[in-house]
């Protein structure tokens, strides 16, 4: 091996300390591999053996760069420089407990959100139940249960996440989200009368919030530029394919979305039923054949 290297130029110093850091790399591997063999033939349980794994990664790359700064650099002479190199390779190994700890810190200084936020990070959506040094945990909602009712599970979020994926917050301005449930209804069918029917519903069914919600916007003001303008629930319509789309647009609570939702069309149902000039519509296919 001197004989190649001497074939490049490269001086004894450098192939000794070449050779060395060889060395010195496959022994920590040996004993990581071997350690880690131990461990796992005694553990049963795949989170005990993912955390072991983790750990031993973390200081046998720990390890490794304060040896290999060891050998290339003389400690005596260049200690500024072996202390950089030992924080270097400190912080790279410990990367993202380093970036969970600076999650916690931006939390607790900026307050993207606090225990009780319904909130929106990355797909997970969910009731923050607990903010702790290195992760945070969510009460889930949504996912494949409808109106964003709970799910039951608890998800555990690393703090880095907020560095690098987008948050939302449900309820840091004000605790209303704006609402719409949409009404296919037939083109025959009279849209006018229709229209008045679920103005009707939003007005008898459908509890007002539009007062708490001025003030609740009028507070949050102070910190966030946010303007709205008619709060009061309103119908809109446009045409589809199908038919005619009636929708009503309101603001609700956010944890009451599936209650006012089954309030809503209790009113409606009954009152289209009542109403033969109004039909709900459905994909239909309408063949003209000429006489």
């Amino acid at each position: 091996m001197q004989d190649v290297f001497a074939g490049f130029g490269i001086s004894a110093a450098t192939q000794a300390k070449t050779l060395a850091s060889i060395i010195a790399i496959g022994v920590i591997l040996f004993f990581r591999w071997a350690t880690l063999r131990a461990i796992h033939r005694r553990l049963e349980d795949p989170e005990l053996n993912y955390r072991t794994r983790k750990v031993a990664t973390y200081i046998s790359s720990v390890v490794g760069v304060l040896t290999l700064s060891w050998i290339w650099i003389d400690a005596l002479d260049s200690f500024p420089t072996y202390l950089g190199l030992v924080s270097a390779g400190i912080a790279i190994a410990l990367t993202d407990v380093l970036k969970n700890l600076a999650g916690w810190a931006y939390i607790l200084l900026r307050r993207p959100f606090r225990v009780g936020d319904r909130i929106e990070i990355g797909a997970t959506k969910g009731d923050v139940v607990d903010i702790r040094l290195f992760r945070f945990s969510l009460l889930e909602v949504g996912n494949w249960v409808d109106a964003e009712q709970s799910t039951g599970r608890l998800v555990h979020v690393p703090n880095g996440l907020l560095f690098t994926e987008r948050l939302a917050n449900y309820t840091e301005g004000f605790e209303f989200i704006w609402h719409e449930v949409p009404v296919l209804i037939t083109f025959e069918s009279d849209w006018k009368k229709a229209r008045a029917i679920m103005e009707h519903v939003l007005a008898e069914r459908v509890p007002a919030v539009e007062s708490n919600a001025a003030q609740r916007i009028r507070t949050a003001a102070r910190t966030y530029h946010i303007r709205f303008g008619a709060l009061t629930p309103r119908v809109y319509l446009t045409v589809k394919d199908s038919g005619v789309l009636l929708t009503a647009r309101l603001l609700v609570n956010v944890r009451a979305r599936r209650a006012m939702d089954e309030a809503f069309w209790e009113g409606v149902l009954e009152a289209f039923a009542s109403e033969p000039s109004v039909e709900l519509a459905y994909p239909t296919i309408r063949m003209y054949r000429p006489g």
